[in-house]
């Protein structure tokens, strides 16, 4: 019997790629065949995400995808963006399965004949139920791997659906954590990047309990342990659960590297009351200077959304000046859009599209600017680049542990190998020159 063929597209963030990894492993074991989402394949699994509106509005697109790929095909959507309008997914033409946040990790049991349906079939939990962990990394995709360690969150921010997508904060064990890392790391792969929607979270929910039978702290202090491991990364944590003990550990860390990936989303606490977020600005600065004391030359990323409801022009600015004084690295820059079953969908005060298009372009411009002065900060220091494994048009990128991007003339032979550089100069793409030590 011929092995049928099984595709995968990812939407959205770290988490969902290790989760499609998992999901991907899962069908192999099936006896799939695994290929690029580009190829002809009997089943598509596309893995949505729900943060933000060009997300839904790619989901219709990536579906015509892979009908022009296969028109027989069998198309299944899985991920937050199911689990919050699993009828609107069923009702896009071409699709045939939509599965809820419980049970996209049984995908192949909802699998028969694979014949089209006529109209999308759907199997989705109340969220409430999506209480139990499920464990997952994605392997095999890159030179590093997203470990998931966390899922769920009980913060209540105004703007957010992952709550309603992804259930409450729950972890895996500490047990299984550890497991999944040096299985990671006996595959040869160099970087773990640590994902989850709340990882400061951890420890929550490890037993199936609400306490914390761990924490974050007792996690990285144990992974940092794992041998095989020459890197580990922090994806992105709360400012109000990063540590100052967490800090410190990844300043003498063996393996964690000095970048940090910590959400702002304003810098005016009149907004920040308004989303609900747990923490002030004054806070967020403590929390980088703290960083930037023990780590010099430590790489801060910085999430931020513009346009919120209320947001005036002086809150706005308020928000630019807060973050151009900041000795932060780039922002990851969301336009605020309106999700349905949230507060802040009916809020007063709301700001018009091309203000909030406005705003963006504006933190975008000084998201390049911050880079480019950590870039030029970095020059003339020895530093050590994870290279990727991609020829894009003739060099080799890589990152340093502090997530400086270099590049330099293709050579095979570099990919996924560690080597000590001095940084030299930035080229004309922004990216950093150097010379082997």
């Amino acid at each position: 019997m011929e092995q049928k063929k099984v595709a995968f597209y990812t939407l959205g963030c770290k988490l969902n790629f290790s989760e499609t990894s998992t999901i991907a492993r899962g069908f192999t074991e099936e006896g799939f065949n695994r290929v690029d989402f580009k190829d002809k394949a009997d089943i598509y699994v596309i893995n949505t995400c729900s943060v933000t509106e060009n997300a839904d509005k790619r989901f219709k697109s990536i579906v015509k995808q892979a009908q022009k790929n296969n028109p027989e095909a069998f198309v299944a959507a899985i991920g937050c963006y199911a689990q919050l309008k699993p009828e609107e997914l069923a009702d896009v033409n071409g699709v045939d399965l939509v599965l809820g946040a419980t049970e996209k990790f049984k995908i192949t049991d909802y699998l028969n004949d694979l014949s089209k349906n006529d109209f999308g079939e759907v199997h989705s939990c109340e969220i409430e139920d999506a209480d139990f962990y499920v464990g997952s990394y994605s392997i095999g995709d890159r030179t590093r791997a997203f470990l998931k360690v966390q899922d769920g969150c009980d913060y209540k921010c105004t703007y957010c659906t992952i709550p309603l997508a992804r259930g409450i904060s729950r972890s895996d064990t500490m047990t299984n954590v550890l497991k999944n890392a040096a299985e990671i790391s006996e595959q040869g792969i160099k970087e773990i990047v640590l994902t989850g929607v709340n990882i400061g979270d951890y420890g929550k929910g490890e037993f199936g309990n609400k306490k914390h039978e761990h924490t974050f702290l007792d996690l990285v202090t144990e992974l940092d342990k794992v041998k095989g491991i020459e890197r580990l990364r922090i994806s992105s944590i709360e400012p109000n659960l990063l540590k100052n003990e967490t800090i410190d550990l990844v300043s003498k860390s063996r393996a964690f590297v000095p970048h940090f990936h910590v959400p702002l989303q304003s810098g005016s606490n009149a907004i920040l009351k308004k989303m609900k977020r747990r923490y002030m600005k004054e806070l967020y600065v403590d929390r980088v200077s703290k960083i930037k004391e023990v780590m010099p030359h430590a790489c801060i990323g910085v999430d931020v959304i513009v346009g919120f409801p209320g947001e005036t022009d002086e809150l706005f600015l308020e928000t630019y000046n807060f973050l151009s004084e900041l000795d932060i690295s780039y922002l990851h820059v969301f336009t605020y859009s309106e999700r349905d079953n949230t507060e802040a969908a009916e809020m007063e005060g709301v700001v018009y599209k091309n203000v909030r298009a406005k705003r963006s372009k504006m933190l975008r411009g000084l998201s390049a600017k911050k880079r480019r002065a950590f870039y030029e900060n970095q020059l003339n220091s020895e530093r050590t680049v994870l290279f990727e494994g991609e020829n894009k048009e003739g060099y080799i990128h890589g990152f340093t542990e502090n997530y400086v991007k270099v590049k330099t003339p293709w050579n095979p032979e570099l990919v996924n190998t560690l080597h000590k550089v001095d940084l030299t100069e930035i080229d004309e793409d922004g990216l950093v020159r150097f010379n082997f030590v």
